[in-house]
């Protein structure tokens, strides 16, 4: 495929966009890059005439991104990470490394994935890691992504789906809270609740047979190493997955206030690009072997 020159784009100056969108001031964005205010604003008249649109707006002081500005910066924003990633590729590639791009959400990532990481490297000297924390679904070629790990159903377009294992979930409490006999005097304890999934403890007392009178009773957090640590604090009582708390139920700064674990209807899954060779199948089979235990049937 032949690009028109006029239409590729030159980096350094892109960089310079990005730069001053950010900062909103020309002279900053000069000063991270070690260039004069009258050299970005030079770069940035070129960028606006090769594109034939104004992208930001000159005030006093500062500068404003134009409605065209605010939707190229996007865009700018993936090409750099794009080029800073093939980069970093190119570079293990000359060193006789292999590079593995991995992607997983924070919360798995930090707690179950990285504490385990350090044994599969020392088995793989050669081997560097380029672990990312992107949300949601996305292209893996756009991304340069060899393997993502996913939460929730096995659906994602141009992937293949392998299950990890489900998610269980069981009720914890923090040292400073008491363990409990039944479900029924759970209820009347304080709870916390994770915004991204409201109806977990209705479906959870459900599964005991115990009605609540007020499901929205208790404190409400936004993720779950918010809801670790709250839980922890001794603030109420949480349904954690297992997975996620392993360290803390190991040092016992929590610990299952009652033996009732439930498995919901979401699960984790490694997904690989359809049609690409598969340069993360060992990764893949080694967090298979990873996982401690098989899930329980589901609706337990």
């Amino acid at each position: 495929m032949i690009l028109q020159r006029r239409l590729l784009p030159d980096m350094r100056i892109l960089q310079t966009f990005e730069l001053a969108a950010r900062h909103g001031n020309f002279t900053r964005a000069g000063e991270e890059l070690a260039l004069t205010q009258s050299a970005v604003s030079r770069q940035i008249r070129d960028l606006e005439e090769q594109l034939g649109k104004p992208l930001f707006e000159r005030l006093r002081g500062r500068v404003v991104l134009t409605r065209a500005g605010e939707d190229l910066l996007p865009e700018v924003q993936r090409l750099l990470r794009m080029a800073e990633r093939t980069m970093r590729h190119a570079t293990a590639g000359a060193a006789g490394e292999t590079v593995l791009s991995v992607n997983a959400l924070p919360s798995f990532a930090q707690r179950w994935l990285v504490p385990r990481l350090a044994g599969y490297l020392a088995q793989h000297p050669r081997l560097r890691l380029d672990l990312s924390t992107r949300g949601g679904i996305f292209d893996f070629d756009e991304v340069q992504c060899d393997l993502a790990i996913h939460y929730g159903q096995p659906i994602w377009p141009g992937g293949s789906c392998t299950y990890l294992c489900s998610e269980i979930v069981v009720p914890v409490a923090g040292a400073a809270l008491p363990a409990v006999t039944r479900a029924e005097a759970l209820a009347e304890r304080p709870k916390i609740h994770l915004a991204e999934r409201p109806a977990l403890w209705t479906e959870w007392f459900g599964r005991q047979g115990v009605e609540l009178e007020n499901a929205n009773e208790g404190h409400w957090v936004d993720e779950i190493a918010l809801a670790i640590e709250t839980v922890r604090a001794g603030l109420g009582y949480a349904l954690l997955p297992l997975y996620l708390i392993e360290q803390e139920l190991a040092a016992g700064t929590l610990r299952v206030a009652l033996d009732a674990p439930y498995s919901t209807d979401m699960a984790y899954y490694i997904v690989t690009p359809e049609g690409r060779a598969d340069s993360a199948a060992g990764f893949r089979d080694w967090l298979i072997g990873q996982v401690s235990f098989r899930p329980l049937a589901r609706g337990v």
